[in-house]
């Protein structure tokens, strides 16, 4: 396909986010359009935005989609800080049939790990090791690579910690920090939390921390005691973007 670049979209629970990518160089070939997530985020309405989003770029081919949830063959069998509609739907025939064009849908932690393995801050473990990725958003999405394998749909964020009532992501997130007016070393503490147990359940040789808290990590760095090399993403908010099209360049 003479494709000069693939569209990548990132769905979150607060905004959509696309850019056309070049997938051999991991770089946005456009501005990155953010459209509000709509509420309720249903299939319907979801679909209608990504229409607007592709729209906007006047894209036409290929196109992969970072989504929060599990996605198997497509079809989305969980549904995090999305609505629960989503749960049992084909997420590439549904965006498919409203665009007119063929999607390639995976997990959105998935998208974003597979950016920074091949572009970003993993790339040194690309072959060989434990990788963790972790974004912090809305929720905590999770993405695990060995010797650069991809073991998709990582839910990280519904893991129970010792002695919380909730699950991870409702303990500790970016809207979490947001909502609670949490400073950045409280915010370090408590993550701290999150990532011992991460590092004594998977022992990984890497954990990479994405999504939008990963900009301050320079001022929670130091409270982090992990046994792993804990390093901040450096493909920032672009990293699901850049991902789902390298997925989609895969695929089709």
């Amino acid at each position: 396909m003479n494709q000069k670049g693939i569209l990548g979209i990132d769905i979150g629970g607060t905004g959509i986010k696309g850019a056309i990518v070049d997938v051999k160089k991991g770089v946005l070939l456009t501005e990155r359009i953010r459209l509000q997530t709509p509420q309720p985020a249903t299939p319907k309405s979801v679909a209608a935005t990504v229409e607007e989003l592709i729209d906007e770029l006047k894209y036409k081919g290929p196109v992969g989609v970072g989504f929060p949830a599990t996605v198997r063959r497509g079809v989305a069998v969980s549904a995090a800080n999305i609505d629960e509609s989503w749960i049992g739907t084909n997420i590439e025939k549904t965006l498919g049939k409203k665009t007119g064009l063929p999607f390639f849908a995976l997990n959105d932690a998935d998208a974003a790990g597979i950016a920074t393995m091949s572009f970003g801050a993993g790339r040194e473990f690309a072959k060989d090791g434990v990788v963790v990725m972790i974004t912090i958003g809305t929720g905590l999405g999770g993405a695990l690579f060995v010797d650069g394998e991809l073991m998709p749909n990582l839910e990280i964020g519904q893991i129970f910690l010792k002695n919380q009532k909730v699950v991870a992501e409702k303990f500790i997130s970016n809207k979490v920090r947001k909502d609670t007016d949490m400073s950045w070393p409280e915010f370090g503490k408590k993550l701290n939390k999150f990532l011992s147990h991460v590092d004594a359940v998977l022992n990984p040789d890497l954990i990479i921390l994405g999504g939008g808290a990963s900009k301050n990590f320079a001022d929670y760095k130091k409270f982090l005691k992990t046994n792993a090399e804990v390093r901040a993403a450096t493909l920032a908010n672009a990293a699901g973007t850049v991902g789902a099209a390298v997925y989609a360049s895969k695929r089709q």
